[in-house]
């Protein structure tokens, strides 16, 4: 899958925070803004290489493995019944224009022999979101990584979000919001199961 070769795995280096705010420094110059006399601007560039390096990047730095943890055998006679947790809240950043985006991801799984705590699936779509990535490979990195990780046999992310891209430039759509669906196994099938999901995220946010 293209978005598995884009963003899994840590980059070859670690954040270098004195070249960031150089850079950032030299963007802002770059910019015509002064930064010799405008006392809201010192300590910008340094603000704003800890922010990108310890918030919105630190995601390069964890596996999926690593996010989702200590796994614990599945409960008895529970092969085939899905778990789901919706409504985890993430932030994340475009990979086209570094503008950010928000929203809910709601995510399930069908136990094969292994199940995660409910919160490490909110670590699991940090993990990723805290990267530059579009929405929708953000979807599909999540499904693939819980059915490769748990050996899953179906899986899915569902992530409905708010595109700065979309509200503040441009057309400036500032009520739109996006949705991306990934998933994986028994799910890819319009059947049953996918329509069972459907019928608990409809009830869940009745």
């Amino acid at each position: 899958m293209a978005a598995t070769r884009r963003t899994r795995g840590a980059p070859p280096t670690k954040p270098d925070r004195v070249a960031m705010a150089a850079a950032i420094q030299d963007f802002l110059r770059a910019a015509g803004l002064p930064l010799g006399s405008d006392p809201n601007l010192v300590g910008t560039p340094e603000r704003v290489a800890e922010a990108w390096a310890a918030e919105f990047l630190d995601g390069y730095e964890r596996t999926a493995e690593q996010a989702l943890g200590e796994t614990f055998p599945a409960p008895p006679d529970s092969s085939g019944e899905l778990v789901v947790v919706t409504d985890l809240r993430f932030q994340s950043m475009c990979p086209h224009h570094l503008l950010p985006f928000e929203g809910r991801a709601h995510v399930a799984y069908v136990p094969r022999t292994r199940v995660v705590g409910f919160g490490r699936l909110g670590a699991l779509v940090d993990c990723f979101a805290h990267r530059l990535i579009l929405q929708e490979d953000l979807a599909r990195e999540v499904a693939s990584s819980l059915a490769r990780v748990l050996k899953s046999p179906a899986t899915a992310c569902i992530i409905e979000a708010e595109q700065a891209c979309l509200r503040i430039r441009g057309d400036r759509q500032r009520d739109a919001r996006t949705h991306a669906e990934a998933y994986e196994g028994q799910l890819r099938k319009d059947g049953a199961l996918r329509r069972e999901l459907w019928a608990r995220l409809s009830t869940m946010r009745r």
